[in-house]
């Protein structure tokens, strides 16, 4: 085993690869940039090592400077984790050159499943199943589009160096195969440099289902599968192993399928391949397809080690130190059920806006798995993923780990930005997924149910409005003139609803508040308060804002009274960042007429790019950002002529 390894990421995934490297007494080295300074990697690291400023380009993706930081602190291996350099051939030579040992599969391995067009044909070689489809070389437009009619419509159009949705076109019908197309490539060109395509036969009621392999470079192994077909613009929302409906002998077939792909690349390390399944009736051992092969360790891991009772880091750990397989396949088996929920700071209602904010609370229930990168305390930065955490419970039936999931999620509290939580709760909640009946569209068809914002109650305004007044803890003869009850008023924004309440202290104990016309008691009994009969829900005050840990958190902002008498900020003629980010591009010029739904800009933020439109029709009047330029939320960045 290693004395010392590097870790050459950031956030959970560091956690979580020195929770485990720690605790077989392996030391660890931390690299961060300069957002990362205080992080929580950095604070659980044996050592730590700056590597440059705050975007990725300047620290996490430069490969030559975490090598050498590796070689300065006596690392002896790399640990990639996930994203960033974790599947970058070049990377993996360059760490073998410098005497180090890569922690995952070899530059040969990452290099053919890192195009999917030749993966695909690698995965025919190797008696794979695969989407029916075209993965050729010759990329003519006519010739692509007569084998979409072959193929049949609908058909996909992916970018063979794709991922995360972008090169990705849906086509219906022949008629809009050349716009989609043009479409795909442009988008392809830009996110990966290269706009090559392959075009495949679409499966209309798709389930996404992975299998979790394990080599040692000669022979491989399956830890069964993983349904993560709750998507949202193909992001994985929940996962869960094993799938809900599969049949031992799909499993089986999979499972073959899945070590066959390993092990004609001679896979080394922990590696996940990808299926398609075709949910529209009963899982058949015929009726799956390759998609891709995922290169290291997935996001959704914990699910798998839930289930098997396997850890998967200690494995990669074990076989990159020279050990073979830790199992034998026969050895391993399933154990119950696991549900993974990702956490991610970001505004649902404003279309999963990616948020950030200082969180100034942050607890998990006990017996609950909680993966996190972050603390109470922390920023969640714009430059990276704004992951909070990953939620992951168990249970020995599929319906009793779906309870225990939502409870979960219930009981978990974050104060000092806005969540998906409720949209979470919403997806644990719904009778379709509880069924087990999922695919990659269920989201999408009742993403308007699921995206409903909780309901703010009386009792909730009340407790934002102790908390915010300091009213939660009793103080002598409270609220008390010698000759009238004194009265304290708050105003108060929930859901942009502006509430104007108030509140009578009748005693240290004692409080008559009045929301809306409506009248409630509030009153402490021992050592907890009772508004209108009910315990009071715990809060956490951040600045202005107060967030009530009821209904998954519900954020309510204190207007200060002297901004009262200011109004609604701006003129109607703004256009303004919705989130902190980098300008990308600047496509308005002063004095040119746009019309609504133009694109006038660019922000990226959280690893993703958001065209900020004109409103409505107008004539720019001025450009107040430049590509380039790092703003805040709610900065201004092109102002159009008023109207007349």
């Amino acid at each position: 085993m290693f004395d010392r390894i590097l870790i050459a990421n950031r956030g959970e995934i560091a956690c979580r690869v020195m929770e485990t490297a720690q605790g077989l007494g392996v030391s660890c080295v931390a690299v961060y940039s300069d957002a990362d300074a205080g992080a929580k990697h950095v604070a659980m690291a044996d050592v730590a090592v700056h590597i440059g400023g705050a975007a990725p380009a300047e620290s996490y993706l430069r490969g030559d400077v975490i090598i050498q930081a590796a070689l300065d602190t006596g690392a002896q291996a790399i640990h990639p984790g996930y994203g960033f350099l974790s599947e970058n051939p070049e990377f993996v030579e360059a760490v073998e050159v410098a005497g180090l040992t890569f922690i995952g599969p070899s530059a040969l391995a990452i290099r053919a499943m890192g195009l999917k067009d030749a993966a695909k044909a690698l995965m025919v070689e190797a008696g794979v199943p695969v989407v029916p489809g075209y993965h050729g070389a010759d990329q003519d437009d006519a010739l692509l589009a007569a084998e979409a009619e072959a193929i049949g419509y609908p058909v996909l159009i992916k970018a063979v160096a794709g991922g995360g949705g972008k090169g990705m076109r849906l086509v219906e019908d022949a008629s809009g195969f050349a716009a989609a197309l043009a479409s795909a490539r442009s988008e392809a060109q830009t996110a990966f440099g290269n706009s090559d395509v392959l075009v495949e036969k679409f499966v209309t009621q798709p389930r996404h289902i992975e299998v979790q392999v394990f080599g040692d470079g000669t022979s491989a192994v399956h830890l069964f599968e993983r349904d993560c077909s709750l998507q949202r613009r193909h992001q994985k929302v929940i996962e869960e192993a094993p799938a809900p409906g599969m049949t031992e002998e799909m499993r089986a077939a999979m499972g073959a399928a899945a070590v066959r792909a390993a092990t004609a690349i001679g896979y080394c390390g922990a590696g996940t391949v990808e299926f398609i399944v075709d949910g529209s009736g009963e899982l058949k051992p015929d009726n799956f397809f390759f998609m891709e092969m995922n290169t290291r360790l997935q996001v959704e891991h914990p699910v798998t080690e839930a289930i098997t009772g396997v850890d998967l880091v200690e494995w990669q750990l074990r076989v990159a130190a020279g050990e073979g397989l830790p199992t034998a396949q026969e050895h391993l088996s399933i154990n119950g059920h696991a549900f993974e929920a990702r956490l991610y700071a970001e505004d649902v209602p404003a279309g999963f806006l990616p948020a950030t904010g200082t969180l100034s609370h942050l607890r998990f229930p006990d017996g609950v798995r909680a993966d996190s990168g972050v603390r109470a305390g922390d920023t969640i930065s714009p430059f990276y993923d704004p992951m909070i955490a990953k939620v992951i419970v168990q249970g020995p039936t599929r319906a009793v780990a779906l309870k225990r999931l939502s409870a979960a999620l219930k009981a978990t509290q974050v104060g000092g930005t806005v969540t998906n939580l409720a949209f979470l709760g919403a997806l644990a909640g719904h009778a379709g997924f509880g069924r087990g009946e999922v695919d990659t569209g269920l989201i999408a068809r009742d993403l308007e149910t699921l995206t409903a914002a909780p309901e703010v109650a009386p009792r909730h305004l009340v407790v934002a409005g102790m908390a915010a007044l300091d009213l939660l803890e009793p103080g002598e003869m409270a609220g008390f003139t010698l000759w009238q009850l004194l009265r304290h008023s708050v105003t108060l924004v929930a859901q942009e609803v502006r509430h104007e309440v108030s509140v009578e202290v009748l005693s240290p104990v004692r409080q008559r508040w009045y929301v809306n016309e409506e009248e409630i008691i509030a009153e402490r009994l021992g050592e907890c308060w009772q508004i209108g009969g009910v315990p009071a829900p715990a809060v956490a005050v951040a600045g202005s804002l107060v967030t009530v840990f009821d209904r998954y958190g519900l954020t309510i902002a204190v207007v200060d009274p002297l901004d009262q008498a200011v109004g609604a900020a701006g003129d109607g003629n703004l256009i303004e960042a919705p989130m902190p980010g980098l300008v990308k591009a600047v496509d308005a010029v002063p004095g040119q007429a746009v019309s609504q739904g133009d694109r006038l800009a660019v922000l990226e933020a959280m690893k993703m790019e958001h065209s900020l439109l004109a409103a409505r029709d107008g004539v720019v009047a001025e450009v107040l950002a430049a590509a380039g330029d790092q703003v805040e939320a709610g900065a201004a960045l092109i102002r159009l002529e008023a109207e007349a």
